[in-house]
C-alpha cells in the first residue's frame, strides 16, 4: 500500500513539473520572434477593402476578398515600427490565408522605400499550436501509461532521430543507396520501438524476427508482381517534387509504412501467444499456433481497413480538387490514389503473410522452452 501510495506521489510530482515546462514552453513560443531570422508582424489591425463573387469555366463558384492588414514588426532591425501590406484570399481558403488580429506572421520583402515599410505577408507562425499539441500528447502519454507512456515517448523521438538521420545520410550519397538506407533504417527502428516497449528478451526478439520477415515478403511480393506486369497501373509521375529516383523512393516508403502496421500485428499475436505459454508451460506447438492464428484473423480486418482509410483519405483534398476541375474518375484516380492503394494492398499482403509467419515461427521458437 504504501510503495503504491510513493509511485502515485512521484507520478504526481512528475505531472506537475511537466505542466510548468509546458506552461513555461508555451509563454516561450508566443514570444521567440528574436531566434527567427524571417521578419514577423503581429496582426493589429484588418480591413477588407474590396469583394467579388469568381466562378471558373468549370462552374466552380467562389468568392474572394482583399484585405488591408497593418502588422507591427517583432524582430529584426524593424522592431516596433508598423508595415501595412494587402493580402487576397478566397473564402474557399484552399491556396491562400485569411488574417485576424491578433496573429503573428511571417513577412517577405520587407524593406524600406522613401521612408515607408514595405513587405508581403505569407502565413501564419504556428509555432505555438505544435507546441501545445506536443505538450498535450506527452502528458496523456504519462497520466495513462505512467512508466510504459515514458518508453513510448522516448523510442518516438529516437524514431524520429534515426529518420532524420537516414534522410540526411540519402542526401550526402546523392541517393545512391535508398533501398540499403531505409532497410537499415526500418530494422532499427522496429529494434528501438520493441527494445523500449518490451525491454531486450524473448518476446522483443520474436517480435523482431517476425517483423522483419512480413515486411520482407510483403516487399518481395510487391516486386515481383511488378516485375511480371511490368508496373502497369503504377504513376510514379504522380509523386510530385521528388528530384531523386521515383521508383526506389515509392520501394521505401513502402517499406517504411509496412513496418508499423506489421510490427503491430506482431505484437498483439505475440502478446497473446507468450501469454498462453505463460498459462500452461508444457503446451504444445500446435495449440499455440492455432492460438496466434486466431489473434491475427481477429485483428486482420480492421487493421487493413484502417490502412486503406489512411492511404486514401490522405490523397482526398487533391482527388476533390481535380474533380472539380473537370476531370475523370480513372484520371482522378491513377495520379492521387493509385500510388496511395498500391502501397495498402502491399501493406495488407504483409498484414496477411504476418499470421502464419509469426505464428509459426514463435510457436517453434517458445514451445519446448521456458519464457522470461
Amino acid at each position: 500500500m504504501l510503495k503504491s501510495r510513493v509511485k502515485w506521489s512521484r507520478r504526481c510530482w512528475l505531472v506537475c513539473l511537466l505542466i510548468i515546462g509546458a506552461v513555461v514552453s508555451i509563454i516561450w513560443s508566443c514570444n521567440n520572434q528574436q531566434f527567427y531570422q524571417r521578419p514577423i508582424g503581429k496582426v493589429v489591425s484588418v480591413q477588407v477593402t474590396h469583394q467579388q463573387k469568381t466562378q471558373d469555366q468549370f462552374n466552380n463558384r467562389d468568392q474572394q476578398f482583399k484585405q488591408r492588414v497593418t502588422l507591427q514588426i517583432m524582430n529584426g532591425r524593424h522592431r516596433g515600427q508598423r508595415v501595412t501590406t494587402n493580402n487576397t484570399y478566397s473564402k474557399s481558403g484552399g491556396m491562400d490565408q485569411k488574417y485576424r488580429r491578433g496573429q503573428q506572421a511571417f513577412l517577405t520583402q520587407l524593406r524600406s522605400d522613401h521612408g515607408q515599410l514595405t513587405a508581403n505577408v505569407t502565413g501564419l507562425k504556428r509555432d505555438t499550436t505544435v507546441v501545445v499539441l506536443t505538450w498535450l500528447v506527452i502528458l496523456l502519454l504519462i497520466i495513462m501509461m505512467g512508466k510504459v507512456g515514458v518508453f513510448a515517448l522516448l523510442s518516438a523521438l529516437l524514431n524520429v532521430g534515426l529518420f532524420i538521420a537516414a534522410i540526411q545520410i540519402d542526401i550526402a550519397t546523392q541517393a545512391q543507396y535508398i533501398l540499403p538506407i531505409f532497410a537499415g533504417l526500418s530494422f532499427l527502428m522496429a529494434l528501438a520501438t520493441l527494445t523500449f516497449v518490451y525491454g531486450w528478451n524473448k518476446q522483443t526478439f520474436a517480435t523482431l524476427l517476425a517483423t522483419m520477415l512480413g515486411v520482407g515478403i510483403s516487399l518481395g511480393t510487391f516486386l515481383l508482381v511488378s516485375s511480371l506486369t511490368n508496373e502497369r497501373g503504377i504513376y510514379y509521375e504522380a509523386m510530385q517534387f521528388v528530384t531523386q529516383n521515383y521508383r526506389l523512393l515509392y520501394l521505401a516508403e513502402i517499406m517504411i509504412g509496412c513496418l508499423g502496421a506489421v510490427m503491430d500485428e506482431s505484437s498483439d499475436i505475440l502478446a497473446t501467444m507468450f501469454e498462453v505459454k505463460r498459462l500452461d508451460p508444457q503446451v504444445q506447438w500446435r495449440k499455440l499456433f492455432a492460438a496466434g492464428r486466431q489473434v491475427g484473423q481477429t485483428v486482420m480486418g480492421p487493421l487493413t481497413n484502417i490502412l486503406l482509410m489512411i492511404f486514401l483519405f490522405s490523397t482526398l483534398t487533391n482527388a476533390v480538387l481535380m474533380l472539380r476541375n473537370g476531370n475523370s474518375w480513372g484520371y482522378t484516380f491513377s495520379m492521387t490514389m493509385s500510388l496511395g492503394v498500391a502501397q495498402s494492398l502491399v501493406s495488407g499482403i504483409g498484414i496477411v503473410v504476418t499470421i502464419p509467419v509469426v505464428s509459426l515461427v514463435t510457436s517453434l521458437l517458445i514451445a519446448k522452452e521456458g519464457t522470461k
